[in-house]
């Protein structure tokens, strides 16, 4: 009922790849992967949770909503911003994405639209 003859199937049999020729090629594609995706993520967090923590009064930051303000007051998780004058928001600690250097606000305000 087979089609395929018994000198075949010996034949397709010994040719098989040994089991570490069938690892390296997946050994390889995790290391690729890791350099090229998850270490500059690490990195990135790393850089990020250091930005965080050094926040001060006075920074001037934009958030990861593209809000541009100055840090009047910090908390464990929260930083209170002054978007305007006599206009502050609340936002959490991590979606500061980038402190800007200082005099930022007042080069932005002064810009025609």
């Amino acid at each position: 009922m087979f089609f395929i003859s018994d000198a075949m199937a010996e034949v397709g049999a010994a040719g098989e790849p040994s089991l570490i020729a069938t690892f390296v090629p997946l050994l390889l594609i995790f290391a690729v992967m890791y350099f090229l995706l998850i270490r500059p993520q690490i990195k990135r967090q790393k850089e990020h949770k250091k930005l965080v923590e050094a926040l001060e009064k006075g920074d001037e930051v934009v958030t990861s909503g593209g809000v541009l303000g100055r840090v009047t007051d910090i908390g464990d998780t929260l930083v209170l911003l002054e978007v305007a004058d006599n206009t502050t928001i609340v936002v959490q600690r991590f979606a500061v994405t980038s402190v800007m250097p200082k005099g930022t606000i007042k080069d932005a305000r002064e810009q025609p639209s």
